[in-house]
C-alpha cells in the first residue's frame, strides 16, 4: 500500500501537473500555429473529410487552428475555460478521425501539418495519439479536482470497510 500512497503523491503533486498542463498546450500552440502558416492546404484537407458544407471550410481553416493557439496559451498561462476547450477539441478531433479511419479514408490527418502522415494507417495513428492526449486532459481534469477537494477539506482520505464498521483514514 506505500507503494500505491506514493506514487499517489507523486501523480497529483504539482510538477507532473505543470509538465502534462505544458506540453498539452505547446502540443495545441506548434498544431495551430503550423496549420495557420498555410491555411489553404489546411482547407483542402477538411473538405477531403466530407464531413462540413464547403462554405464553412475557409472559416473552420482560419477559426480551428486560431482557437488551437488561443486555448493551447490560455493552458499554458493556466486561464480558465481553456482545458475545456483543448479538451471539446480533442473530442472532436477524436471523432472525425475515428470517421475518416471507419471509413478508409486514405488522406493526411491534417493534424500537424498538411502533408502530416503518408501512410495508410496515418488516420488510425492520429487518433491513437489523440487518445493519448485526451487522457492527458482527464488527468488534468483529475488534478484540478483533487487539488479543490484538498482545498474544501475532503484531502485525501478513503473510505473503507474494516470489521463491519466504516473507517476513514
Amino acid at each position: 500500500m506505500p507503494l500505491l500512497a506514493g506514487a499517489q503523491k507523486w501523480l497529483f503533486s504539482p510538477w507532473p501537473y505543470l509538465l502534462a498542463r505544458c506540453a498539452l498546450g505547446l502540443v495545441f500552440i506548434y498544431a495551430g500555429t503550423v496549420k495557420l502558416m498555410d491555411p489553404g492546404a489546411f482547407a483542402m484537407v477538411i473538405s477531403r473529410y466530407g464531413m462540413a458544407p464547403e462554405f464553412l471550410v475557409p472559416v473552420a481553416a482560419l477559426g480551428l487552428p486560431a482557437l488551437e493557439v488561443l486555448a493551447g496559451a490560455g493552458l499554458l498561462l493556466d486561464l480558465k475555460g481553456s482545458l475545456s476547450a483543448i479538451f471539446a477539441m480533442l473530442v472532436m478531433f477524436a471523432v472525425v478521425l475515428w470517421f475518416g479511419a471507419l471509413n478508409g479514408l486514405d488522406i493526411d490527418c491534417g493534424c500537424f501539418s498538411t502533408s502530416d502522415l503518408a501512410e495508410h494507417d496515418s488516420l488510425r495513428q492520429a487518433l491513437y495519439r489523440d487518445l493519448i492526449m485526451l487522457a492527458t486532459a482527464l488527468y488534468l481534469y483529475l488534478w484540478r479536482w483533487m487539488r479543490r477537494e484538498a482545498r474544501e477539506g475532503a484531502g485525501w482520505r478513503y473510505v473503507y470497510q474494516s470489521n463491519s464498521r466504516e473507517v476513514r483514514t
